[in-house]
């Protein structure tokens, strides 16, 4: 992951980092939906939340998922469908370096 938004937690409970970790591990886990498809549905959230740095964490680990431009852009657009063009400009933000 590029950029770690818990990294402080690990010095003031690591017990816990740890099971936030473990617990990302499991539901992001390939299963009945895949990986990459996870991630995405996960930085449709972010960007709905105007999560930037989520946003390009989450597709950074989905294009390293396998992910494509075109599957995070149409995952992009059924979020903006959803809950309207803000979520646009938060992941715009966040992908302007992600090419």
């Amino acid at each position: 992951m590029p950029f770690d938004p818990l990294a402080a937690l690990a010095s003031i409970d690591p017990k816990l980092r740890e099971h936030v970790r473990r617990n990302g591990d499991f539901v992001y886990a390939d299963g009945a939906l895949p990986r990459k498809m996870k991630l995405l549905i996960a930085m449709a959230f972010d960007a709905e939340h105007g999560a930037e740095n989520g946003v390009r964490s989450l597709a950074t680990q989905a294009k390293e998922a396998g992910a494509t431009n075109e599957e995070i852009a149409e995952v992009l657009r059924v979020a903006s469908h959803l809950t309207g063009v803000g979520c646009l400009y938060t992941a715009s933000a966040a992908l302007k370096e992600l090419g």
